[in-house]
């Protein structure tokens, strides 16, 4: 398979745990006879610092031009703790998002049995997690009006959901369950708000479509409360927004770390695959970042193609480099690997065949529900 990737390293950790990405899905190259066409563009503070602009017209030429994009990570203090700044790198991945029509963000969380004991929670507790967050990406409070009154003492940002929106990621989440346990959680505050009612109204009615997924409803404050004491009853969460972007992190305390965790944004036509976590600024340059969540999304890159064997063949060296203890400080304060020590393990171990064979069933929850 050709395939054209836009590379978008990004900020602070992004282009060190996105090389590692890039070299695994080289390894894939090698190893199956495809053909990758990396092109890099830049994004976020990086992008304002050469351009002014967080998401230049040229890199999101780029990127609609391209088969997927590869997205390392996004944000720096200087404009973290500037609450005055009119352009924030921020900005451009919620544009590129938008401009792209990626409405869906596809989060897995699942424990790996060689951490189980790096989780800060009991491991009677987390045995058996393994769910998916279906997070609406290109609605809701994130792109509502904005407004500031001239003093600066008054603000508003504006949540808003039409049907349309709802409906299109309801749909997704619903034909995920069928290929899992069956079983969908739908995440709001509908106590509270009118856009969550209007989610709760929409997805009810898609769920009669669906007869064999096991619909549930949770308040927001409540799910955040279960993820902790009971992780393993959920199979495929739905949310909007915010509230999936807040639970999805929330998700990765479970794991051990946050390092760990891949996502895939996707639309009708575009694909985008980036780790959940931030810029991590104060590890730059530093070679202590953990290149595995990034590694992992480009894994769901692969099996949004249908690439399922390679996939699993990422995912099964990675359980290797677990299983050895090469992994980074986040996971072992005492390992002295860096970033690229793991990042050429995992590499290195992709053509290991008789590793990765009749592995698909352990693809950390990415298999058959993230091809879409």
């Amino acid at each position: 398979m050709k395939l054209k990737i836009a590379l978008l390293p990004g900020d602070g950790i992004g282009p060190e745990v996105a090389a590692q990405a890039v070299a695994c899905l080289q390894a894939v190259e090698e190893t199956f006879g495809h053909q990758f066409e990396f092109t890099e563009a830049p994004v976020g503070a990086i992008a304002i610092d050469q351009t002014g602009d967080p998401l230049p017209e040229a890199t999101l030429d780029l990127c609609k031009a391209s088969d997927a994009v590869l997205f390392g990570a996004i944000g720096d203090p200087k404009y973290d703790n500037d609450p005055a700044a009119k352009v924030r790198p921020e900005q451009g991945l919620l544009r590129l998002r938008k401009e792209l029509g990626l409405f869906s963000n596809i989060r897995p969380v699942k424990v790996f049995p060689t951490l189980i004991d790096k989780s800060p929670l009991r491991k009677e507790r987390i045995a058996n997690t393994d769910f998916v967050i279906y997070r609406e990406l290109t609605g809701g409070i994130y792109f509502g009006e904005k407004f500031l009154s001239e003093d600066g003492n008054t603000a508003s940002d504006l949540c808003i959901y039409s049907e349309e929106e709802i409906s299109r990621i309801a749909h997704l989440a619903f034909k995920a369950a069928k290929t899992r346990r069956n079983k969908l959680t739908l995440v709001d505050k509908a106590n509270v708000l009118e856009s969550s009612r209007l989610w709760r109204r929409v997805v009810t009615r898609i769920g009669e479509s669906y007869p064999e997924v096991e619909l549930h409803y949770l308040f927001v404050d409540n799910a955040a409360m279960q993820m902790i004491l009971n992780p393993s009853q959920f199979d495929v969460i739905l949310t909007e927004n915010m509230f999936g972007d807040i639970l999805s992190d929330e998700g990765s305390v479970i794991g051990g770390s946050i390092g760990l965790l891949p996502s895939a944004s996707v639309g009708e036509t575009s694909a985008m695959f980036e780790p959940i976590h931030g810029s991590y600024p104060q590890a730059t340059g530093k070679n202590i970042a953990n290149p595995i969540a990034s590694i992992l999304s480009a894994a769901m890159l692969l099996d949004h193609f249908g690439l399922d064997e390679e996939a699993a063949a990422v995912v099964s060296s990675v359980n290797k480099a677990l299983k050895k203890g090469m992994v980074t400080p986040d996971l072992d304060p005492q390992s002295k690997y860096g970033t690229d020590d793991v990042g050429h393990f995992i590499a290195g171990h992709i053509s290991d065949s008789d590793d990765f064979k009749g592995l698909n069933q352990e693809n950390i929850g990415l298999g058959k529900s993230t091809i879409i």
